[in-house]
């Protein structure tokens, strides 16, 4: 996908906050980010997702691997537990897209 400053216009997220948990899966393989926003991670761990980039770039989520957070692509994750059905559809913020 084109890395520009900002991946997409607006997100899915559970809750007001996209502080929910939506749902948690499997990595099915390694994952190196491209930089700091991304998380990385290895085949077989955890990840916690907590939304989902749509219109842009419609194929990153975002989530969380132990105390690391990030985006990566929705691709590499088989998801095994949904902890919400809800999705709300909010405006991404400029603070979505930095590295901490």
């Amino acid at each position: 996908p084109e890395l520009g400053r900002r991946f997409a216009e607006r997100k899915r997220c559970a809750d007001l906050e996209c502080s929910m948990l939506m749902c948690r899966g499997k990595a099915m393989r390694d994952f190196k980010g491209p930089d700091c926003r991304f998380v990385n991670f290895k085949k077989g761990e955890a990840v916690y997702v907590y939304y989902k980039l749509i219109g842009k770039s419609t194929e990153l989520w975002a989530g969380s691997v132990g105390s690391d957070f990030g985006y990566f692509p929705k691709d590499l994750l088989e998801i095994n537990h949904n902890y919400s059905n809800e999705e709300l559809e909010l405006p991404t913020d400029e603070t979505d897209f930095v590295c901490f």
